[in-house]
């Protein structure tokens, strides 16, 4: 087995902690937008009285895209706004990648934002 097999085993499998730490948490097996949601709203560090707008969603699924690719350096958090929602500046350009390879980037990086937040001890 190569260790690039071996590293794919192994975010596979951290991979499926995450979805089942959320399916648990939430009764809800989750995609790969969903943990994007929840980890835009843990970063917004609020729940509104009332449902997100459409719009709202997509700025906290663009926040949740900017944190966990911070991992990395293409983001840096540069502030908040005057309504206390994170503002990130892209630092480095993405490289282009076709969708599974983003996909992989992605999850690659949620894990790691589980980890580094002590949300989920992976075994």
């Amino acid at each position: 087995m190569t260790t690039e097999s071996t590293l794919n085993q192994e975010i596979k499998h951290k991979w499926l902690q995450v979805v089942a730490f959320i399916e648990e948490n939430f009764e809800k097996k989750p995609d790969l937008n969903a943990i994007l949601f929840l980890i835009g709203i843990r970063e917004l560090g609020e729940l509104p009285e009332k449902a997100f707008t459409k719009e709202e969603k997509t700025r906290l699924m663009h926040i949740a895209n900017c944190r966990v690719l911070s991992y990395s350096g293409y983001y840096k958090k540069s502030g908040t706004n005057r309504k206390g929602w994170p503002e990130w500046e892209n630092i480095k350009p993405l490289p282009n990648l076709n969708i599974f390879e983003q996909e992989n980037v992605l999850r690659q990086h949620i894990i790691e934002y589980f980890e580094s937040e002590d949300i989920i001890q992976f075994k």
